[in-house]
Parts: structure tokens; sequence; C-alpha cells
């Protein structure tokens, strides 16, 4: 509430002084073991054929009313079948030929790994899919202030952690560059701070690498270059690169195991859960099948949903650890379960990074503080499309389960403390951002303050705009953000809440 009044009274200023100086879901049928169709089904169960085989002021906001996030789930577009197998993508026909090798379907877990990240065609591999001229847009994309905040929350907790001198900052999935590039711009005047961090990001993109060294304006210290490992891939920095905008040196690695351990650390993740694989279960006459992707020759991508013919190894895993912390009402009324393994491996080891070196973690992305049902979701070009059509072309992405997370952390007990989920809102306000939008605003221009301030109600606003007139276009302010992101942290249990969690 205190967002919305900020925001509509210093836009009912700004227009004053303008006035003033100008005078689906998918349907599938149920195929039962005997290979007949059948019409009926259980209450709430959403059939599936059976499968037969086993298991400064830098960025304005977009302007476009074109330009979404990842966190709106919308019913499932319909399945495309009309265009013919000419619009057939690469990708697609590497998972019918990768289907057809294995003898029988592949786990969704499987088809979004490859689909976002196979080397030769994945989606996230060869080109910059954020921002207005990509396929969606992150919170460090709509406003400078998001990144500034997480430099603040990153200075606090140093603060907590006794002022170490020395801090690896690690970010996961790094996207453009844009949030750690507007986090060290936001901090490189408090020297104290700025000067003890490593920056290391966790990126396997070569095209997103090549954008981030950009955005943090990075040079090679000593004239190092990357060297290739004996499996062709590039290695880290064996010479850290510096960025220029803050000093600092800067370090790419594949996953998290290769960022130096004995330092203490502040990791950030944002939107980099919900693009982690997951297993998708379902409940049936059968009991609990997994979902999973087949060769459908009927189709222009070739491909289509069935249902393991029973149980699977994951369901007897994963689904079986998720299902142990569920409340009683959740296992009575679930039908659709999603669990993310990968999720729950690296929350896992961030709590051990923290718990034995020292520093936290922050987590921020769009989820549920329970069990996910049916979440995942395809964007192309800022439009929802079918989970299986374009494969290779669209992004996937899942709600995150935050309740499993933090689940996580305290089954661990490795002197690790999990902290929220808290909605966006919630935190960017406890950070001070309507105080850094008030400055800003005080020295831009009008379009640049009305910029900051439309960015401003994505980041923190609940749903549409309250403040726009009746001859405004309701289209081009996009729903905010505040309350369908959530933020979760994990600190060393010695440090007690961080701040916007006490």
């Amino acid at each position: 509430m205190a967002s919305r009044l900020f925001l509509r009274s210093a836009l009912s200023l700004r227009r004053a002084s303008r006035c003033a100086s100008s005078s689906s879901s998918s349907s599938f049928r149920f195929v039962s073991s005997s290979g007949f169709c059948s019409s009926s089904g259980t209450p709430g169960f959403h059939p599936l054929p059976v499968s037969d085989a086993a298991v400064g002021i830098e960025q304005p906001a977009p302007e476009s009313s074109l330009v979404v996030d990842r966190s709106g789930l919308f019913n499932t577009p319909e399945h495309s079948h009309g265009p013919g197998p000419s619009e057939e993508t690469p990708m697609a026909k590497h998972l019918k030929a990768l289907i057809r090798f294995r003898g029988g379907p592949i786990t969704v877990a499987e088809y979004m790994e490859e689909v976002l990240t196979n080397p030769n065609a994945g989606f996230y591999m060869n080109r910059d899919v954020f921002g207005t001229h990509g396929d969606f847009v992150t919170s460090p994309d709509i406003s400078q202030m998001f990144g500034e905040m997480v430099g603040v929350w990153s200075m606090c907790l140093w603060h907590q952690m006794g002022q170490p001198e020395a801090v690896n900052i690690i970010e996961l999935g790094p996207g453009r560059g844009t949030l750690m590039a507007d986090l060290l711009r936001g901090t490189a005047k408090f020297k104290d701070f700025s000067q003890t961090l490593s920056v290391h990001l966790v990126e396997c993109s070569p095209a997103l690498r090549k954008i981030q060294h950009e955005t943090l304006k990075c040079v090679y210290k000593g004239g190092a270059e990357e060297k290739p490992t004996a499996d062709g891939q590039n290695s880290e920095v064996v010479d850290d690169r510096i960025s220029q905008i803050s000093g600092v040196p800067v370090a790419w690695h594949f996953d998290l195991d290769q960022v130096p351990r004995g330092v203490p650390t502040i990791i950030i993740a944002h939107e980099f859960y919900d693009a982690l694989p997951i297993h998708q279960f379902q409940k049936s006459p059968r009991g609990w099948c997994e979902k999973l992707v087949d060769v459908a020759e009927d189709d222009c991508q070739g491909l289509r949903f069935v249902l393991s013919p029973g149980p699977t190894a994951a369901s007897k895993l994963f689904l079986t650890r998720r299902m142990k912390w569920a409340s009683l009402q959740e296992k009575a009324e679930i039908e659709h379960v999603e669990v993310c393994p990968q999720a729950m491996k690296v929350t896992a080891d961030i709590a051990k990074r923290v718990g034995g070196d020292g520093g936290g973690a922050l987590i921020v992305d769009y989820g549920d503080s329970k069990i996910v049902s049916d979440s995942l979701q395809a964007i192309k070009k800022h439009e929802f499309v079918h989970v299986l059509d374009s494969p290779g072309n669209a992004d996937l992405s899942a709600y995150v389960d935050f309740a499993a997370l933090k689940h996580v952390v305290e089954d661990a007990a490795v002197g690790a403390a999990v902290y929220g989920p808290i909605t966006q809102s919630q935190f960017l306000g406890a950070l001070g951002i309507n105080f850094r939008l008030e400055s800003l605003v005080q020295n831009a221009t009008d379009e640049q303050a009305e910029a900051l301030q439309l960015g401003y109600w994505r980041l923190v606003g609940d749903g549409p705009a309250p403040w726009l007139d009746s001859d405004d276009d309701v289209n081009r302010v996009p729903p905010g953000m505040g309350s369908r992101y959530k933020a979760l942290v994990v600190v060393n249990d010695k440090y007690g809440a961080p701040v916007g969690f006490q």
C-alpha cells in the first residue's frame, strides 16, 4: 500500500508539472495399459497416453506491452499441429533422435536440460535471450534500482559477517551481467566493501559470457586469455579479468564447485532456480506415474507427453523425498507434483559453503511456499507458447518450490540458517528502494523520471498499476512483480537474520 501511495503521489506531481509547463491447458486422451482409449478418468485427473517403455541512471523501463517477465503462469496454449514438418526445429530433430536411440521416452527434466543447455542448439547457449529485444525481461533489465538494492543487501550482510578483508561474491546464472554491473556501480564508492570483493560468475553459455564480459567492462589483467581444457571446453580464467566499473577481479566458472573455497562468500541467485530441470509426476489409477516426452509422428515438432506405466526410479527417489515434507492436506489433495533435484543439490551445496566458510546467499525467483503442482511454461518473444512447440527457440521455466529449499537447508544441519521467503516488494522496501527512487527522480529528465517510476512499479507493485488515468493505455504498463516474486536467504547461523528478514 505504501508503495502505491508513494508512486501515485510522485506521478501526480510529475503530471502536474508537465501540465503547468505546457498549459490453456492441452487435452490428452488416457490410454489404458491394454492400449485402448478410455474416456473416463479419476476426478481432477488429467489423463495422458501411457508409455510402453520403461523409465547512475542507466536503464529505462520497457515501453512495450509485449514485454513480459517469466512469472506469469498462463493456461498452456494448445500444441501446434498444422504447419507441417518444414517448421521442425534442429532441437526437435535432436530430441526425436535421442528418444529413438534410447528406445523410449525421456523425462521432462532431460527434455528441459537438452532444450536449454545443449551445447549445439540449447536456448541459452548461442544468443542473447534477455531484455526487450529478447524473449523475456528480468528485474535488472527493468530498473537499475534492483541491482543497487541487492548491493545494499550485500553490504549489510558483509557488516554482519564482521567485515572480512576478502569476499567471494558469486552470481549463479548472471544473464547479461546487468545485476552485477549495477551492484558494482552502486557500491564502488564504498571502498571498504568494494575492494574486498572478487566476482565469480557461474555461467555455461559462451554467448552470455561474452555479453557479461562487455557489460562489466572487463579487461584482461596481464593479457591472460582463457585456455581450453582437454575436452575442448573453456576453463575458468587462469589470470582473472578486472571490471573497470570498480576495479574488482572477475572470473567465470561452469558450476559452483569450481569457485574457490575457504573465503567468506555472498551468493546471488536471481531467476536461476526457475530454469533448473524438473521432474513432473501425476496421480493416476495406477498410482504416481512420471510425465515423459515421447515421439509423435503426426505432429510438426514430432513430440508429445506420455505417462510412465507405473512408478519410475525418479518417482521412488525424488517424489518420495518431497512428499516426506508435505502436509497431510497436500498429500490428500495434490494431483500433480513437480520436483527439482538440481535445486535441492545446489541449495545443499550453498548451505555447506556458507556454513563452513561464512557468508550468505540471496535467492530471488517466482514460486510457492508449498508443493508446486503443474507450472512448467514456455516463452518465445514475450509470448507464452506450448512447452513442446519450437524446442530450442523458447525459454522453459517452472515455479520454485521454496518450501523444499527450506527443508533442504534445515535437514542439512551444516551451520546454515534459512529465512523467508518474503515478497520482492517487502525485500526491496526494507532496503530503501523508495528513497533511492526519490533521489534518482530529483536529478532526472521527465522522460527518465517516468521510466524510473514505471520500473519501480514493476519491481514492487502488485497487479495492474492503480494510478493510471482513464485515458492511459493500461497495456503499456505490465503488472507489478512485487508479490509474485519471492526472496529467500541462506546465511551462516552465527549471524542471525539479515536485513529485511528480521
